[in-house]
């Protein structure tokens, strides 16, 4: 024991690590009523980590190339020793990173963690969401079945429909006329390199703005103003080792149903892992239906709610422009919110209806995205649009006017 004290204050002489741990866990305070909703930031960082070692795995054995490619994923299914299941923690770890991530952003809009002083921590997790989206997307050609190759072929088309430059943007993205070997290496080194490191970068910045500012919490009080004489918050529970009990709890019960998914539901009766894509991409055979992987359904059902051209723009460019607007209206809410308080507990009822509508609009359009296109559907999907830009572009007005609580001074 003597050997190993002397060995961590040598190595703390040159990398603090005491110094680290005590900034970071012990003399780090937290709003003493967080709720089980903040649990879900460190199942997303959990799940990154899954999604980043069981990727690394996989490319082991992977092989990019049009011929290989749908085999390759086979044979780590059959062959490499616990492929299967690396394979499972990899699809059924994007799905739950999805589930987490929605969870955690409806979160930060129920308690207003996007105000002042945590514009620069909703920025930056904002686009973290929007990276792994495009890695999401990425990672969906590399099977090369038939819903990858199809859904590739779809999202890539619309950079075909953008006014002058479009074809050759179609062409630069694709690496070739059509999806076809060079789209499948390029969206590869994407995947599995350059967005990683930006991943982690956007991680890195996301995670050092939070600390810097401190965590908000569901009455949005600010516990810095009270302290005691030793500066401790007076609302404030020590990182550790109270909320670190509390989030080893939460990662465990959460393990329990993700490996109950892994092991027993994997396809989630397609939802996951979609039927279609155990068949070999075949470019001269189109699927009956395509449709997106679940996460991007709701985006997916916003593209097609667009059907009438507008000002000499087709109707495939403005129901992109539909959908990429729709992902990025959240970056602005730090600015759209007017309201005099943060937390939805002490917004008026104008915040709560236009909050209740924008949840709604987004669980249909998810749903309306996974079914064949129909005239009902779409009609379902416009009205849906309509209530999900309202929800950000009324907010200037609703919230500022509207009869607000009034908030204590402390938890």
């Amino acid at each position: 024991m003597a050997l190993l004290g002397k060995f961590i204050t040598w190595l703390d002489d040159r990398l603090p690590i005491k110094s680290f741990y005590k900034k970071h866990f012990t003399d780090y305070y937290l709003p003493k009523n967080l709720n089980i909703m903040y649990v879900f930031g460190v199942l997303a960082l959990l799940l990154l980590v899954n999604q980043l070692f069981s990727g690394i795995w996989l490319a082991m054995s992977y092989q990019p190339s049009p011929e290989k490619a749908f085999a390759s994923i086979q044979y780590i299914m059959r062959d490499v020793p616990y492929g299967w299941l690396i394979r499972y923690l990899h699809t059924t770890g994007a799905s739950a990173l999805f589930i987490v991530l929605y969870l955690h952003i409806l979160r930060g809009l129920l308690y207003g963690s996007y105000k002042k002083p945590r514009e620069l921590v909703w920025l930056f997790g904002m686009t973290l969401y929007f990276v792994i989206m495009i890695e999401g997307f990425l990672g969906y050609l590399l099977p090369w079945g038939q819903m990858s190759y199809w859904g590739a072929q779809v999202i890539t088309s619309i950079f075909g429909s953008i006014p002058v430059i479009g074809p050759g943007l179609q062409e630069w993205v694709r690496g070739d006329y059509y999806v076809s070997a060079a789209t499948l290496q390029r969206f590869y080194a994407l995947h599995v390199i350059a967005f990683p490191l930006l991943l982690l970068a956007l991680l890195f910045l996301h995670l050092s703005t939070l600390r810097h500012v401190g965590s908000n919490n569901p009455a949005g009080i600010d516990i810095k103003k009270y302290r005691d004489h030793n500066g401790v918050p007076l609302d404030g529970v020590a990182f550790h080792p109270y909320f670190v009990t509390k989030d080893l709890v939460a990662i465990g019960v959460f393990m329990l149903l993700f490996c109950c998914v892994v092991f027993f539901y994997p396809t989630m009766e397609g939802y996951f892992l979609e039927p279609t894509n155990l068949q070999p991409a075949n470019r001269l055979q189109t699927p009956e239906h395509i449709s997106a992987v679940w996460y991007f359904t709701p985006f997916y059902a916003m593209l097609r709610a667009v059907t009438f051209s507008l000002f000499g723009f087709e109707a495939k460019f403005l129901g992109a422009l539909v959908m990429m607007l729709a992902v990025l209206m959240p970056f602005f809410l730090p600015w759209l919110d007017r309201s005099a308080v943060t937390s939805i507990r002490y917004k008026g009822r104008l915040s709560k209806l236009f909050m209740v509508l924008f949840c709604l609009s987004f669980v249909v359009l998810g749903v309306v995205g996974s079914l064949p296109a129909s005239l009902a559907s779409t009609r379902l999907a416009q009205v849906c649009c309509v209530f999900y830009f309202a929800y950000f572009l009324l907010m200037p007005w609703y919230s500022r006017y509207e009869v607000t609580r009034p908030v204590p001074e402390r938890i």
